[in-house]
């Protein structure tokens, strides 16, 4: 038997102003034009997963997007059976981040065969070399579940985005606070046929204008030469070097 909310149940996400979609190929052929007339602020859009996947509906999606003004962001599906470089390899040579876009955003959740230090490794790895290529540093998507159980408390110099789907917001288990609340997987908006993901942004305004990739020189953290960070600033890409330089990440 199903049970259906009553639709004037309090709900947590209607506290943030800043709202937005996530989108794949599963949402089919999308009408950009009138999904920047829906009050949206933003839309993640997969990418890429594992060793060679791209979603096919990513490159129209991106230029659709991007011509509507929509601040856009793109994501990996992480694959714990795949070396993190070659993923991060496969997102290099499919997305073409640009001042104004969001950072990069890794999707992990699944653990695969590995414990719980080596998904965390890995993902340090993907993001470490994700932040030699753009100059910010990745976003972390996940359920709520799954980062109380592997990523609570290891991940906390990153920007997070958690799935929870209900009405009550996601709570950690270590406390840290998060950035982004995935509150739905049935969500509606026009230019979309059938269901979407909606989210939120829980920052404050000043956090919504400074978290996409700025402009060279704007900010003293932006790499406006990336071959000009030293290996040493990332210990755990280290190991990764002969990949980074094969990838233009950075020169010898």
């Amino acid at each position: 038997m199903g049970f259906t909310a009553c639709s004037s149940a309090p709900h947590d996400a209607d506290r943030y102003a800043t709202v937005g979609l996530d989108v794949s190929h599963y949402q089919g052929l999308i009408d950009w034009g009138d999904v920047s007339h829906g009050n949206h602020d933003f839309v993640f859009m997969k990418a890429t997963e594992g060793r060679s996947l791209r979603d096919k509906a990513f490159l129209y999606n991106w230029q659709k997007a991007g011509e509507q003004g929509l601040r856009r962001g793109a994501y990996h599906f992480f694959r714990p059976s795949v070396p993190a470089a070659e993923q991060a390899r496969l997102y290099f040579n499919t997305v073409d981040l640009r001042p104004g876009d969001l950072p990069p955003v890794l999707d992990v959740e699944k653990i695969g065969r590995l414990t719980g230090n080596q998904l965390v490794s890995a993902i340090r790895e993907w993001s470490e070399m994700a932040e030699l290529r753009y100059g910010v540093k990745p976003i972390i998507y996940t359920g709520q579940n799954f980062y109380n159980n592997y990523l609570a408390g290891r991940i906390d110099d990153h920007h997070l985005w958690l799935a929870r789907y209900d009405n009550e917001q996601p709570v950690t288990v270590c406390g840290r606070s998060y950035q982004f609340w995935q509150y739905s997987d049935r969500g509606r908006s026009r230019g979309i046929q059938g269901r979407v993901d909606k989210n939120v942004f829980t920052g404050t305004t000043a956090e919504w204008a400074a978290l996409p990739i700025p402009l060279p020189g704007a900010s003293p953290d932006y790499p406006e030469v990336l071959e000009e960070r030293t290996i040493s600033q990332l210990p755990r890409a280290k190991k990764g070097m002969d990949d980074l330089v094969s990838f233009g990440v950075i020169r010898r």
